[in-house]
């Protein structure tokens, strides 16, 4: 059964972290303390430049390069999702300039005074808005994180109120940018399907007009990076996500491998990409969503842009038939796109336990 939906808590002033910043205390609100068990052991950390890489798959070589270039890198992307359900693209064709311009936007709404971003609430029961997301309740502790979330596609989607007249670039500039990552998205799930021995255009016939959703988050510095997170561990919902990170190569986002939180390192002009749970449930487990999280900094901030990309809400998913056998039985059933995305924003972020919905129990734990 389908969860009951739940109205997030409002989050006001007092929690947000660009205005705790501003009182340059040492002290951190106990609401965002976290439990022990879930504080990060920063110097623990396995940092990626000193022992492996995450994947690194060169688009351009997909898209342009000779057969045996392409063919070598789709075996690449194969093993990157399967081994990592991450990965970085570099040459992905979209300009690296209107990369620096949807960061300059977004760093721009970010700092301009809590009063004006306030005008853009997110709204209860939802992710859309400024605020933070996936609360809901007076108890739950929060991550040290601002966020700005909109809906792009499909249109009906969208709420205009929620876009911002300022800056006055804002709107144009994400437009042009959403239409640059949704081809790439396109593209990309072509070659995904390609490396799993499937029809190229399999998940661009499966998904209807696909949901696009963008989210901004900004990590102001820290005073106690080793008490907060900035995001709290969860795998996504969505078929592909996006990632921009911010100039300035601070880390931020880790992945959890081998039951280790990783660095990912940022690569100028690159972007990371991860599988998300509906990937997961269409290759029958054969490609995993990852759990990953962010971390603060004490003395630099952070921005990442993110794009989420999945089916249309009317769709039925269930895992694809070539792509269950005796050797990997069935995993998941068969469910209704849109309950699973109620199911996702009305819970809480917590490691990939929203997976749960689509696997084969008769009830949920809430």
């Amino acid at each position: 059964m389908a969860p009951t939906p739940i109205s997030n808590v409002k989050v006001g002033h007092i929690d947000d972290v660009q205005e705790l910043r501003k009182k340059k205390s040492s002290k951190i609100p106990e609401r965002f303390i976290r439990d022990k068990t879930e504080r990060p052991k920063l110097n623990n950390s396995i940092n990626l430049t000193q022992f492996d890489n995450i994947p690194i798959i060169d688009f351009s070589k997909l898209f342009k390069g000779s057969k045996d270039e392409c063919c070598s890198e789709v075996h690449k992307l194969m093993t990157s999702c399967e081994e990592w359900g991450f990965f970085q693209v570099i040459n992905h064709g979209i300009d690296l300039e209107l990369l620096e311009r949807i960061e300059k936007v977004a760093m721009e709404f970010f700092m301009m005074p809590i009063e004006e971003k306030q005008k853009y609430p997110m709204i209860p029961g939802t992710v859309q808005g400024y605020g933070q997301a996936f609360v809901f309740s007076e108890e739950q502790k929060l991550d040290w994180c601002n966020m700005f979330a909109l809906g792009l596609e499909p249109h009906y989607q969208r709420n205009l109120k929620l876009w911002p007249t300022k800056p006055y670039d804002f709107s144009e500039t994400l437009e042009i940018y959403s239409k640059e990552v949704r081809k790439l998205c396109k593209n990309l799930l072509k070659y995904i399907a390609i490396s799993l021995g499937l029809n190229e255009n399999i998940f661009e016939e499966m998904f209807g007009v696909a949901v696009q959703a963008v989210r901004m988050n900004y990590y102001p510095p820290c005073p106690r990076p080793d008490l907060v997170l900035g995001l709290s561990p969860h795998s996504d919902g969505s078929a592909l996500t996006i990632l921009q990170q911010g100039k300035g190569n601070t880390f931020g986002l880790q992945i959890l491998k081998n039951n280790k939180w990783i660095q990912v390192q940022p690569i100028p002009g690159a972007l990371v990409i991860n599988i998300g749970d509906t990937i997961e449930v269409l290759t029958n487990g054969r490609y995993k969503s990852v759990e990953h999280r962010a971390v603060t900094h004490k003395e630099k901030d952070r921005l990442s842009i993110v794009t989420f990309y999945a089916p249309s809400y009317d769709i039925e998913l269930g895992p694809i038939q070539e792509l269950v056998n005796d050797k990997n039985p069935c995993k998941y059933r068969r469910y209704n796109h849109g309950e699973y995305s109620k199911h996702y924003v009305t819970n809480k972020l917590e490691g990939k336990k929203t997976l749960e919905f689509a696997k084969f129990k008769t009830d949920f734990a809430y």
